[in-house]
């Protein structure tokens, strides 16, 4: 009985990274969040909520909680949102599964990862100074990079329409990864999908 009660327990949280408000929307750093609003318009779960400064909805799957955040404290302070739900609903560093942008891998490709620097990457960079670990569940998924122009101001643009094509049908893929990631060991979900980019 108690074996059951602690699988109940379980609670892993899927984090979506970007930065609020409607200037941002549809810009390349916000892909993140993009990705996990495509996710959960075919699920059953309610509006977000809003809680520590991140917008939060939940599902309860195979026995296990699962919270859905977009943290809403702009990019580099990410992590400080990602460590209250950590604290508050007592989830663990391996429980934690990340979804951003990456500037080193072209639009259309993404990488599942355990661990690795940030990259460069503010919202990745604080989440591991907020958490003490690179040792952490991510999905990086491509943003290309223009050497031509300010890194901000690339991250920060908007996707172009052939870009977006792209996207969409890059969150077919996403739905799945994400789908699976609450069924499958890491391991064997890394196996699956990475060896799928084009």
């Amino acid at each position: 009985m108690r074996k059951q009660e602690e699988e109940i327990d379980k609670v892993k949280l899927i984090v979506a990274l970007g930065n609020p408000g409607k200037e941002y929307e549809n810009t390349r750093h916000n892909l993140g969040f993009i990705m996990l609003d495509k996710y959960l318009e075919n699920k059953n779960v309610d509006p977000y909520k809003n809680k520590f400064n991140g917008l939060y909805t939940q599902s309860t799957e195979n026995g296990e909680k699962i919270i859905y955040l977009k943290p809403q404290s702009y990019m580099n302070l990410s992590g400080g949102v990602v460590r209250k739900y950590m604290d508050f609903f007592k989830i663990k560093v391996e429980d934690i599964f990340v979804i951003c942008d990456d500037l080193d891998l072209n639009v259309g490709n993404y990488k599942l990862k355990t661990t690795g620097s940030s990259g460069g990457h503010n919202g990745l960079k604080d989440i591991e100074s907020q958490i003490g670990t690179i040792e952490y569940k991510r999905l990086r998924l491509g943003i290309a990079n223009n050497k031509e122009l300010d890194t901000k101001d690339y991250v920060l643009g908007k996707f172009s329409k052939q870009e977006t094509e792209i996207n969409n049908e890059m969150s077919k893929i996403v739905d799945k990864i994400l789908d699976d990631f609450l069924v499958l060991d890491f391991a064997k979900l890394m196996n699956q999908y990475n060896h799928k980019n084009r």
